[in-house]
């Protein structure tokens, strides 16, 4: 039998209502858009249609520019991976902008991979 080939769309990014993390819902978009004008609370990211993937992981990463944790050193990568549940799933990546807002500023990119291969890439630069 052959191997269904999973099938992945960029559905939308850009800017987005704020999100409550521990919802199944995605956030509502407020605008598709490469460049997002910055303020406290903003919320960005992408929300991607994942179809035929059932049972397998999804593994991202979020490269942002360097900024400090508590301890002042420059904070990692954000990474993390969930597992889909369903034929049809929706995924949102993304983050929201917290004080100080200055060092959040720049390019952002955001990459989810399943089974190890880059299925969605996108930058997003915080002005």
């Amino acid at each position: 039998m052959p191997k269904r080939k999973i099938e992945v769309e960029i559905y939308s990014y850009g800017e987005y209502d704020r999100w409550d993390r521990e919802s199944r819902e995605i956030p509502k978009l407020l605008d598709i858009t490469d460049v997002i004008k910055a303020d406290i609370g903003t919320e960005f990211g992408y929300v991607l249609h994942i179809r035929k993937a059932k049972g397998k992981r999804v593994d991202f990463r979020i490269d942002h520019p360097p900024f400090k944790d508590e301890d002042g050193r420059v904070r990692p990568p954000f990474t993390g991976q969930v597992f889909i549940n369903s034929n049809q799933y929706e995924f949102f990546l993304g983050d929201c902008v917290w004080e100080p807002l200055e060092d959040k500023l720049g390019v952002w990119t955001m990459t989810t991979k399943i089974d190890g291969e880059v299925v969605a890439k996108k930058s997003l630069r915080l002005i």
